[in-house]
């Protein structure tokens, strides 16, 4: 029974990191297959964190929270939309200075909201949790405690199987993938390739901010400095593992969340050092994109500023 409890409470340590992630990624797969490449995930989700965490703590709500957050997230996303899209500037240069930003505003917030603090107060209200909503007594189950998950790893999952439904089986999907292999040809056939880009970079940061959202409120409990701490980049690469498929980076997200709880589940282990567990994610990231970023195929287009007549 301690075996089959150790497993259920590996799974559900796994939905509740990969949750976010997932959020991430698919925002990802979503501005890179429309020929916009976004590696400023990472400070959108700080962004969002700080938004959600906020709204969390003074308002008790927290889905406005998680709202807050994923608009947080997109007001970043428009700013790097306008640089890519619009200034036709370097795309890497702009993702990188809003990692920046992102969490140097963020921290500046806090910091103005919470007396000097550079975190926020615990949130009072954390996300539903679905067996609760279910009205399932677990009190006296140590199985059922283990499994609990809240709404939002069932709202990833959802949000993942909507945009592969999108891209994959509806002329909108076409017309955002075309934009990110010929984004020319798109154009000759009437496409909007502006606002394509646009639309898309801009999910990019709500479903990041909603990532961050997650993390702050459903996991963390409050906004710290470090309370992403690289998730934006793991996402990133689960786009590269994934072959830019919603799927695929859903299945690569579950991986990286695999190896966040086994940190959780081997801590205190007496011959495995905390630091070396606290490292697999890392090291396991590193790994995937040695070996699969010569393997996955990328949009054409990616990261290349579109000119009208090109």
């Amino acid at each position: 029974m301690e075996f089959l409890n150790t497993i259920v409470l590996t799974i559900s340590i796994t939905l509740m990191y990969s949750s976010p992630l997932i959020f991430t990624a698919i925002g990802g797969v979503l501005t890179q297959r429309s020929g916009v490449d976004n590696i400023g995930l990472e400070g959108m989700m700080a962004f969002g964190a700080c938004g959600a965490a906020i709204v969390g703590f003074f308002a008790a709500d927290p889905w406005l929270g998680l709202l807050t957050g994923a608009v947080f997230g997109g007001f970043l996303a428009l700013i790097h939309a306008f640089i890519a899209v619009t200034a036709k500037g370097n795309q890497i240069i702009s993702g990188i200075a809003l990692n920046l930003v992102g969490l140097g505003v963020a921290t500046f917030i806090t910091r103005r909201l919470f007396n000097g603090a550079a975190q926020s107060n615990t949130v009072p209200k954390g996300i539903p949790k679905v067996l609760e909503l279910l009205g399932v007594d677990k009190s006296n189950s140590r199985l059922l405690q283990s499994a609990e998950i809240d709404l939002t790893v069932i709202l990833a999952f959802v949000i993942a199987l909507v945009v592969w439904f999108v891209l994959y089986k509806t002329k909108t999907g076409l017309r955002v993938r075309a934009c990110g292999e010929h984004p020319g040809a798109a154009d000759t056939l009437g496409v909007n390739v502006t606002l394509i880009r646009y639309v898309c970079t801009t999910l990019s940061g709500v479903l990041a901010g909603l990532g961050g959202g997650v993390t702050a409120l459903a996991i963390a409990g409050r906004f710290t400095p470090s309370v992403i701490s690289g998730q934006g980049f793991i996402a990133l690469a689960a786009v590269i593992f994934g072959n830019w498929r919603p799927i695929g980076a859903t299945l690569a997200c579950l991986l990286f969340g695999f190896a966040q709880a086994l940190t959780v589940i081997l801590a205190g282990t007496p011959w495995l050092p905390t630091q070396i567990l606290a490292m697999l994610p890392y090291v396991l990231t590193l790994l995937v994109l040695m070996v699969f970023v010569d393997r996955s195929t990328p949009p054409k287009a990616i990261g290349q500023p579109y000119f009208k007549g090109q």
